[in-house]
């Protein structure tokens, strides 16, 4: 039996002043304690065999990629199945009694947690992440994979594969800032999934999105 392992990495915190959604937007990247998130979990992986390393082609994720490519002496392969989730309030103020949600020109969005109606459906987040899953397993059969994405993408994911409602609480998320979702294989079976922490536990209702 193969035992290969892909883990699920969210980025590291991001440079976000303003506090907004930025989503797909251009130009975001990590901050001084994101840089160092990314060093650490290339550290804690230094010693795994990891044979592929691929990242959502933003730039927060690449920057998170490059020190655990760089420790294995491998290149960071873009996948955009990886990228962070279509949303309809990208670039706005979302918080909570603040910014956009505070203007009923924008509530007409709301009207479907479900999908949700604000943007990308869960199903959809959680198929193409499936599918860049399933490339980095073959890719690195009895070796290790990782996969740089973002919270919601990893965290829709992991809920698809437990077989859980893919509609959820987001201050519930169990994916904290450059944390590893680890995906353990027995052949093309997955046989566990193990969440750890390498670079600490941050609160997921704070945006570092």
């Amino acid at each position: 039996m193969t035992t290969t392992i892909v883990h699920l990495m969210r980025h590291g915190e991001v440079y976000n002043p303003d506090g907004i959604l930025y989503g797909r937007l251009p130009g975001y990247q990590l901050s001084a304690r994101g840089k160092e998130q990314a060093l650490t979990v290339a550290e804690h992986l230094a010693r795994h065999d990891v044979a592929m390393v691929l990242a959502s082609p933003l730039e927060r994720a690449q920057q998170t990629a490059q020190p655990i490519a760089d420790s294995h002496r491998l290149d960071v392969l873009s996948d955009e199945r990886l990228i962070e989730a279509a949303n309809e309030f990208e670039g706005l103020r979302v918080a909570v009694g603040d910014g956009a949600l505070r203007q009923p020109r924008h509530w007409s969005k709301l009207r479907n947690p479900f999908r949700p109606s604000w943007g990308e459906p869960y199903l959809r987040i959680a198929h193409r992440m499936l599918a860049a899953v399933s490339r980095a397993r073959q890719a690195a059969a009895g070796r290790e994979a990782v996969c740089v994405s973002h919270q919601l993408p990893v965290w829709t994911l992991r809920r698809f594969l437990e077989g859980r409602r893919l509609w959820h609480d987001p201050r519930r998320r169990q994916c904290s800032l450059a944390s590893l979702t680890s995906l353990v294989f027995e052949d093309e079976q997955l046989a566990r999934i193990v969440y750890t922490e390498p670079a600490g536990a941050t609160d997921p209702r704070v945006t570092g999105a």
